[in-house]
């Protein structure tokens, strides 16, 4: 499996936070989700990526090549999608492409066009007067238009309606149908990714936790549950995120570090992403 990203120990440093010696790929063909909480750095990262901010350390590639020498190549072939309104908002959805078009040599009018049908967006509305899920199908039609072979999403479902939510998923499955592409897919969401990703990239404050195929990261980690006698059983063990009620306790296991002959008097279940993402953070509290 080709990498269209190679990150290699990316380190930066901002006051009372740091991306601490990242090192990962994000493969052709592929769907790569990438996790976190809010402010566990997956935008820092992606603006790494894409150039607008400089790493302190370590070397990024894209396509084989550096930005130091070869951004404007590189940014050629990605489309961004950003949660966040980085277009003309007093002018329309058709000035906005002609003021954006002419940086994209590849850029295809007919692929446009045929997205605001396919979308029912009006060329001749003002972005200011789009809703949310028309901004980001308008961002989605930016992107794609100039035939990207790597798609950057940035939190692109956060504020959806589940309807919209759902067509943007149906595309990016039908887009990675190109094998020649990637889509690196970052969310908080994780119920979108259960349904798409085929690759997980799971960043914690700063720090990549993990990074492989989605179901070798679900199948690592099990979800243990047991009534209030039976919390002395997970005393001593490699436990995950503890939450204690009054009739019951709950957490997660490493699979890799915990004893599972230990956990058999117990409720054992096959975690979430939000399920793992979420004992992650919360850490030893009750």
């Amino acid at each position: 499996m080709e990498n269209i990203v190679e990150v290699r120990n990316l380190t930066k440093q901002f006051n009372g936070f740091a991306l601490d010696n990242l090192s990962f790929d994000i493969k052709k063909g592929f769907i790569t989700g990438f996790i976190g909480a809010n402010g566990a750095g997956k935008t820092t990262t992606i603006r790494c990526l894409m150039d607008l901010i400089r790493a302190g350390q370590g070397e990024i590639r894209v396509f084989g090549e550096s930005h130091e020498n070869h951004t404007a190549e590189i940014k050629e072939r990605i489309g961004f999608v950003y949660d966040a309104d980085f277009y003309y908002e007093d002018l329309t959805i058709e000035k906005n492409k002609r003021i954006l078009a002419p940086f994209y040599s590849k850029w295809d009018d007919e692929l446009f066009y045929h997205y605001l049908r396919k979308f029912q967006l009006n060329k001749a509305k003002r972005v200011k007067h789009l809703s949310k899920g028309m901004r980001m199908k308008f961002a989605l039609a930016m992107a794609l238009s100039h035939h990207p072979d790597f798609i950057i999403m940035d939190e692109p479902t956060a504020g959806l309606d589940p309807i919209v939510r759902r067509e943007l998923l149906d595309m990016m499955q039908d887009l990675i149908q190109d094998e020649e592409k990637a889509i690196f897919f970052s969310t908080h969401i994780t119920t979108d990714l259960e349904k798409i990703a085929d690759f997980i990239i799971f960043i914690h404050d700063g720090r990549i936790i993990f990074q492989g195929e989605k179901e070798e990261f679900t199948e690592r980690y099990v979800l243990v549950k047991g009534n209030a006698d039976q919390r002395s059983l997970v005393e001593g063990l490699s436990v995950i995120g503890l939450r204690v009620t009054d009739v019951g306790f709950e957490c997660l296991a490493d699979t890799s570090q915990t004893p599972l002959d230990r956990l058999q008097p117990l409720l054992i279940e096959k975690p979430t992403l939000e399920d793992i993402m979420y004992y992650t953070g919360r850490g030893g509290s009750q």
